[in-house]
């Protein structure tokens, strides 16, 4: 998790992968930290715990940064343009940035769902750069056919649309089954 606005994105993806039973490993920037407070009145351990395994942002001894620990990929929800500037720099100051390095070196999915907006050609260069070296830019962006009622709905279709990246069936999720 990044310090963009949308921290309900990442504690709904810990959940719905929770409820999955699938393995999750958890770093939060600093900024995220704050951002959560402010969005959902959260603390860092509360969201931990929805976690497997969770690490400090400075841990770069931790096994996700290391190309030989295995993985389906990795998810950034929300990111921020800094962390997607970071990654396009090939800049791994923290361990955020390292094990999204990683995911890209070994080929493995990399999603980023990028909240920002209005964006500037130097945002869309570096959107561009990272998905010609593989990464999956994935902004969380609402769908309407479904007729959400709550932002709950909005949040659970966006993440039910990251998860299919990776072969993964959100039970949240309502598919379009076209005009009947």
């Amino acid at each position: 998790m990044s310090g963009a606005s949308g921290a309900i994105y990442g504690v709904t993806l810990l959940k719905v992968l929770r409820e999955l039973g699938i393995s999750t490993h958890l770093v939060m920037s600093k900024a995220s930290l704050i951002t959560l407070k402010l969005e959902m009145g959260m603390e860092a351990s509360e969201v931990q715990k929805l976690a497997s395994k969770s690490y400090q942002v400075g841990d770069i001894s931790a096994c996700i940064s290391s190309g030989s620990h295995r993985s389906m990929g990795m998810i950034i929800a929300p990111c921020s343009i800094r962390t997607m500037g970071e990654i396009a720099a090939c800049a791994t100051a923290s361990l955020l940035t390292r094990a999204a390095d990683v995911m890209l070196k070994e080929r493995r999915p990399l999603v980023l769902m990028l909240r920002e907006t209005p964006l500037h050609s130097g945002h869309l260069e570096q959107m561009l750069k990272l998905s010609q070296t593989g990464a999956i830019i994935a902004p969380p962006v609402p769908a309407f056919y479904q007729n959400p009622q709550t932002i709950e709905d909005i949040v659970q279709h966006s993440v039910g649309r990251v998860l299919d990246i990776f072969g993964l069936e959100s039970p949240y999720l309502k598919r379009w089954e076209g005009i009947k």
